[in-house]
């Protein structure tokens, strides 16, 4: 594999804290993968213009681009938002309410908020919301060794997992199959609260 090379210096003037810490743990999960950008977009299918633009705070990355980039370098969203929010952290094993951090999608509205502890052990925790009628996709990559399941809080949510559907009301929980390609859509006129938890697959 290609040596990285240093090509994506992160955080420019201006950009808000959030997308700075976002950007350096992109690019510091490249680095440790010994990835250069030109690999990483080989691997992701996010150009490698794109990925340059992310790491150097330029563009505010989607969710969808997130998820093949964090496919890609073999991390979880709830890994790499995990990582982005340790430095706040005043306890490693509790993350008091008022320091979780939320994290909006620019394409969707979409919300995630963090909500387990930097420790993190094998379980994290992410509350989500979805807009009325916003949808969000994620590669098959994205759920390789990971265990993870769909708890509605509130409204209405259709989950596809490659060809079969699930429509989703509050209370109703999900555990995901085999790694498939999965959108996220709310149906509804209001928007749908619902609870994710990841867990790592035992070899």
């Amino acid at each position: 594999m290609p040596a990285a090379e240093p090509d994506a210096e992160p955080g420019s003037a201006g950009a808000p804290p959030l997308e700075v810490r976002l950007a350096q743990a992109l690019r510091a999960a490249r680095l440790a993968r010994g990835f250069s950008t030109a690999a990483l977009a080989q691997l992701s299918g996010v150009s490698r213009a794109m990925i340059v633009k992310v790491e150097r705070g330029d563009s505010q990355p989607t969710a969808a681009l997130l998820g093949r980039l964090c496919a890609a370098l073999g991390l979880t969203l709830s890994e790499l938002f995990g990582r982005v929010e340790q430095p706040l952290a005043h306890s490693l094993r509790l993350l008091r309410a008022q320091d979780q951090r939320e994290w909006e999608d620019p394409a969707t509205g979409y919300l995630r908020r963090v909500l387990s502890p930097a420790a993190g052990g094998p379980l994290q925790l992410t509350r989500i919301e979805l807009p009325a009628g916003a949808s969000v996709s994620y590669p098959a990559d994205a759920y390789a060794g990971i265990h993870q399941q769909v708890w509605v809080l509130s409204g209405d949510l259709e989950v596809h997992e490659g060809a079969e559907a699930h429509r989703l009301a509050a209370g109703d929980c999900l555990e995901l199959g085999p790694p498939r390609e999965c959108t996220f859509t709310n149906p509804g006129a209001a928007p749908v609260r619902y609870l994710v938890a990841v867990a790592h697959r035992r070899p």
